[in-house]
C-alpha cells in the first residue's frame, strides 16, 4: 500500500525528511499553495509567519520533495469560492498557479471539490489526474457516474470506509468506467456530521470571517456531542477511520490511501504508524481531528483491539443500537491514567 500524505501547514523539516526517507510507500504529497482557500487554515495564520515567508518555507519543502522524485497533489478543495467561483479571472490564476506548479515542481494530481475547476483543468492541462475531493462525499455508483465527465479519480467518502460491500461496487465501477478511487484513511470525524458543510464553508471563508466582530466561535459540533455523558461508549461505532492494522484490508480495493497529516501535532508519528501496520498509543492521536482531551484522562488503547475487528464491522449491518460489539470494543480497549498508578484500569 502506499500512502497520500499532506505536507503540514507549518514549517516541519522533520516530517518532509521522514516522508523522502520512506518515498517507496508514498504515491503523493498533497497541499494547497501559500493561503489560497482550502480544506484547511490558511498557511500563514497556522504559521505564525508573514504570507511570503510561508510561501518561501512551503517553496523549500516542495523542492525537497521535487528533487526526491516525490510527485505532488495541488488542493483546490475549499468547499465555497464565493462570488469568485465562475469568475474568468478566478481560473485565470487556477490557470496560472497550476501551470507554475507543474513547471517548477512534479505535479501529477489535482484533488478539488469543484466540477468547474475540475473541468477547466481538463480542458487546459493534459496528464494531470483531476481528483474529486472528499469533501464532495461521493460513495455511490450513481455519486460517481454524475460526475464521471469532469474527474479521472475520486476520494469516497469517509463512512464507506466500514462498508465492504460499498467499497467493492465502487471498485467495480471505477474499473469499467476506467477511473480510480482512494480513501480517506484516519479521518476522525463523526459520521454523517450534519455540520460538516456548514463548517467547511466556515474554513472556506476563515480569513474573511477573522477580520470580523463575531460574536461566536464555531470548532465544530463533534467536541460538544462527545462531551457529553457516556459519549465514549458510541464514539467508536459513529467514526470511520481505519487502524494501521488493518490497511492490509484494502489492498485491493485501492492502490493508495490518504493520511491527514497537515495540521497534526506529530504528522510522522502517524506515516510510520501506516506504514509499519502497528501503533501502540492512543487511536485517537492518530486521528484528524484528534478528541483525545475530550475524554482525558481515559484513552482508547489502539493495540487493545481485537484482532478481528475491521472484518466485523466491515461486513455487519450496522444495527448499532442493538449490537454492542463497538461498544464492547470500546470497553476493552479504553485505559484510565490517573496519577496514582495504583488507581489506573
Amino acid at each position: 500500500m502506499k500512502y497520500i500524505v499532506g505536507l503540514p501547514v507549518s514549517e516541519n523539516s522533520t516530517f518532509i525528511d521522514n516522508v523522502i526517507k520512506k518515498r517507496e510507500h508514498i504515491k503523493e504529497v498533497y497541499f494547497s499553495f501559500g493561503d489560497s482557500p482550502s480544506g484547511r487554515s490558511a498557511l500563514s495564520s497556522v504559521s505564525n509567519m508573514t504570507p511570503f515567508e510561508a510561501e518561501m518555507h512551503q517553496a523549500t519543502a516542495l523542492r525537497k520533495l521535487c528533487d526526491s522524485e516525490i510527485g505532488l497533489n495541488l488542493l483546490f478543495n475549499a468547499n465555497c469560492y464565493g462570488r469568485d467561483a465562475q469568475s474568468r479571472a478566478f481560473f485565470g490564476r487556477v490557470g496560472d498557479l497550476v501551470d507554475y506548479i507543474a513547471r517548477e515542481y512534479k505535479l501529477l494530481s489535482v484533488t478539488t471539490s469543484s466540477p468547474l475547476i475540475a473541468k477547466f483543468i481538463k480542458d487546459n492541462f493534459n496528464g494531470i489526474d483531476v481528483r474529486a475531493s472528499v469533501n464532495m462525499e461521493i460513495g455511490t455508483v450513481e455519486g460517481i457516474s454524475y460526475v464521471a465527465d469532469y474527474f479521472d479519480s475520486f476520494y469516497v467518502r469517509r463512512e464507506a470506509n466500514r462498508s465492504l460491500k460499498s467499497l467493492l461496487d465502487l471498485r467495480r465501477y471505477c474499473d469499467e468506467m476506467g477511473k480510480e478511487m482512494y480513501l480517506l484513511a484516519n479521518s476522525g470525524c463523526l459520521n454523517n456530521c450534519s455540520a460538516h458543510i456548514f463548517h467547511d464553508n466556515l474554513v472556506a471563508h476563515e480569513k474573511e470571517i477573522s477580520a470580523m466582530d463575531n460574536g461566536y466561535q464555531f470548532n465544530g459540533v463533534c467536541w460538544d456531542f462527545l462531551s457529553k455523558k457516556d459519549s465514549l461508549d458510541i464514539w467508536l461505532q459513529n467514526t470511520n477511520f481505519i487502524r494501521p492494522e488493518d490497511i492490509g484490508l484494502y489492498e485491493d480495493i485501492t492502490p493508495a490511501v490518504k493520511l491527514a497529516t497537515r495540521v497534526n501535532s506529530s504528522p510522522s508519528r502517524i506515516l510510520d504508524a501506516y506504514i509499519d501496520r502497528k501503533y501502540r498509543g492512543s487511536v485517537m492521536e492518530l486521528l484528524e481531528p484528534n478528541h483525545s482531551g475530550v475524554f482525558y484522562p481515559s484513552y482508547i488503547e489502539n493495540s487493545n483491539f481485537n484482532k478481528d475487528f475491521a472484518k466485523r464491522i466491515m461486513t455487519c449491518d450496522k444495527n448499532c443500537r442493538e449490537c454492542g460489539f463497538c461498544a464492547q470494543t470500546t470497553k476493552d480497549a479504553c485505559i484510565r491514567l490517573a496519577s496514582d498508578p495504583s488507581e489506573a484500569v
